[in-house]
């Protein structure tokens, strides 16, 4: 079995466990630290998986794990400080990612072969949608955002985008996805029985 791949998978091992933790925290702030250190996991096992399958089908995979890594953990920071200038910091750097999230991510769909190039375009879409779901106030927001996000993702990990190589799936990449989704909804049913609707702790920056 290529080395590569199993490297990817025991990346993707402890990715999930960041990105189903992530999910079932309310405080933004905490949030934002424990999702960005499960995306740098997440970057790391798609360099992995590109060089077990083809590094031209990963790639704007890898841009949008390493871009979500930085804007996490810089919003991390920003919901920290929780200060006037950091509120400000934060809109701007918000709208600087989205410009860079639209030129990384045009970029890569170009460069993404042209059977699997309407799936790229759909994942950075999606990918926008979250970036500015995340940053909105509440829990809703992200929580909606990053099932259609996880699911356009899981779509990449099957034989539709993984054209070369000896593995056809990449079932941790799936499960990652799938994780994210089943962290959501299990963070509704634990609170769907509270009297009030939960919000997140700190206001939006």
């Amino acid at each position: 079995m290529n080395t590569w791949f199993i490297i990817a998978q025991i990346l993707g091992v402890i990715t999930i466990c960041f990105e189903f933790a992530s999910y079932q925290i309310k405080d933004k702030t905490r949030y934002f630290l424990v999702t960005g250190i499960g995306s740098f996991f997440w970057a790391g096992m798609f360099v992995a998986m590109g060089l077990a399958t083809g590094m031209s089908t990963q790639a704007s995979l890898i841009v949008a794990a390493t871009y979500s890594t930085i804007r996490n953990l810089v919003f991390y920071r920003i919901f920290l400080k929780n200060t006037p200038q950091s509120k400000e910091f934060g809109l701007n750097f918000l709208l600087a990612m989205i410009v860079v999230a639209l030129v990384a991510g045009g970029i890569s769909v170009v460069n993404a072969p042209e059977q699997v190039r309407w799936l790229h375009a759909l994942g950075m879409m999606a990918a926008l949608a979250f970036v500015i779901g995340q940053y909105l106030p509440g829990v809703h927001y992200v929580r909606i955002t990053v099932v259609f996000y996880a699911a356009v993702v899981l779509l990449t990990q099957t034989p539709l985008n993984i054209l070369y190589g000896d593995f056809r799936w990449n079932i941790m990449g799936i499960a990652i996805e799938g994780a994210k989704i089943i962290s959501v909804l299990v963070f509704y049913a634990r609170y769907a029985n509270e009297p009030k609707t939960p919000q997140l702790m700190l206001a939006k920056p």
